[in-house]
C-alpha cells in the first residue's frame, strides 16, 4: 500500500460517509460533479480565445495565443477567421465514466492545458450514457477528432498535427481514438496521446488494484459498477479493452496513474504494451493519490506538479 499524501487524507476524511455515485440517479450524479468541480478545482481563466465550434460533435476552443485572439478579430464575411500559422491541436476528452463531466466541469482544466502547453484546446463534449450508451462517446471522439484534423476555417488557423489527450473515461477515449486514426489515418497525424488514469480493459482481468481500492478511495468497486451498468460496454471490444490490441505504430504516449486508484494497475498494463510494442511512452504515477485529481487541484494542491511532469512529458515528444 502506498502511503497516502497528506491533501489526499484531508479530502478523504472530508468524503468519508458520503453516499457513493450508486446510490444516485443520473441527473443527480451530473449535477453533484458540476456543484463540486468549482470548490475543489482551481478557477476558471478563460484563454485569450474561447469558441464554441460547429462541428459534427459539439465542442469549444481554448486558444492560448495572443495572435491567435488578435486575427480572430478579422472575421470573414463568410464568419471564418484569418488563418494563422500552422499547428498542432489537442483535442482533448473529459472524464466521467462516460455519464457525467462536460465543458463546465472541465472548462477550468482545458484552459490550463492550453497555457501549459502553448497549443490550442478542444474540449469536446460526447454524447453520455445512459441515453448514448457505448460505443456512442467513442464515434463522437472519432469524429471531432477527423473533422479537427481535417483544418475547419472556423478554427481560425491551419492544423498539422493532432495530440489526443483525456482523463479517467477521457483517456480510454484518447487511446481507443489514436488506434483508429492509426489504423485509417485523418488528414494530419496524431503526434501524441496523453492518457490520464485511464481504463483499458472491460474484461473480468484480475488487476490487484481493483481489489485494493475498491473502498474508501473515492473511486469504488460499486461506483465502476453503476458507471458500467449505464455505459453497457462491450469488454471484447478493444475501444473497450484497448490494451488488448496490437499497439504497434500508436503514437508516442504518456500515461499519468493514480497510486490509489482501481484503475491503477490497467494504465500500467497499458504502458507496459506500449513499451512491448515498441512504441515511445512515459509512465508516470502519482503515489498516494486517488482518481479524479484533474478537478480536484484546489484542494489536491501537489497533484499540480505530477501534472506539470505529465505535460512536460508530452511536450518532449512534440
Amino acid at each position: 500500500m502506498q502511503e497516502i499524501r497528506d491533501d489526499v487524507r484531508v479530502v478523504l476524511g472530508y468524503l468519508e460517509g458520503s453516499p457513493g455515485i450508486e446510490t444516485q440517479e443520473v441527473a443527480a450524479a451530473r449535477a453533484g460533479l458540476i456543484a463540486s468541480a468549482g470548490p475543489a478545482d482551481l478557477p476558471y481563466v478563460p484563454t485569450p480565445v474561447v469558441r464554441d465550434l460547429n462541428g459534427p460533435v459539439p465542442a469549444r476552443l481554448y486558444d492560448p495565443r495572443e495572435v491567435a485572439a488578435a486575427e480572430a478579430a478579422e472575421v470573414t464575411a463568410a464568419g471564418a477567421a484569418e488563418v494563422t500559422a500552422a499547428g498542432p491541436v489537442v483535442v482533448w476528452f473529459h472524464g466521467g465514466g462516460f455519464v457525467t463531466g462536460g465543458i463546465e466541469t472541465h472548462q477550468a482544466f482545458a484552459a490550463d492545458v492550453a497555457r501549459g502547453l502553448g497549443l490550442p484546446v478542444v474540449l469536446v463534449d460526447y454524447r453520455l450514457a445512459p441515453e448514448a450508451p457505448f460505443p456512442a462517446a467513442h464515434d463522437d471522439a472519432q469524429a471531432m477528432a477527423r473533422w479537427v484534423a481535417s483544418g475547419p476555417a472556423e478554427l481560425g488557423f491551419e492544423v498539422d498535427g493532432l495530440v489526443l489527450g483525456g482523463d479517467s473515461a477521457g483517456g480510454t477515449l484518447a487511446i481507443a481514438t489514436a488506434m483508429a486514426l492509426r489504423d485509417e489515418p485523418a488528414a494530419v497525424p496524431v503526434l501524441a496521446h496523453l492518457a490520464i488514469y485511464p481504463a483499458t480493459d472491460e474484461t473480468d482481468t484480475a488487476y490487484p488494484s481493483r481489489a485494493e481500492f475498491a473502498e474508501g478511495y473515492l473511486l469504488t468497486g460499486a461506483g465502476r459498477a453503476w458507471y458500467r451498468r449505464h455505459l453497457r460496454p462491450d469488454p471484447e471490444d478493444l475501444r473497450s479493452s484497448p490494451v488488448r490490441g496490437e499497439l504497434a505504430g500508436m503514437p508516442p504516449g504518456v500515461v499519468l496513474t493514480a497510486g490509489l486508484d482501481p484503475v491503477r494497475d490497467e494504465g500500467r498494463a497499458y504502458a507496459q504494451a506500449l513499451i512491448g510494442a515498441g512504441v515511445p511512452v512515459t509512465f508516470l504515477e502519482a503515489a498516494g493519490v486517488i482518481h479524479a485529481f484533474v478537478l480536484m487541484r484546489k484542494v489536491l494542491p501537489s497533484v499540480r506538479e505530477d501534472l506539470d511532469r505529465a505535460f512536460g512529458a508530452l511536450r518532449a515528444y512534440l
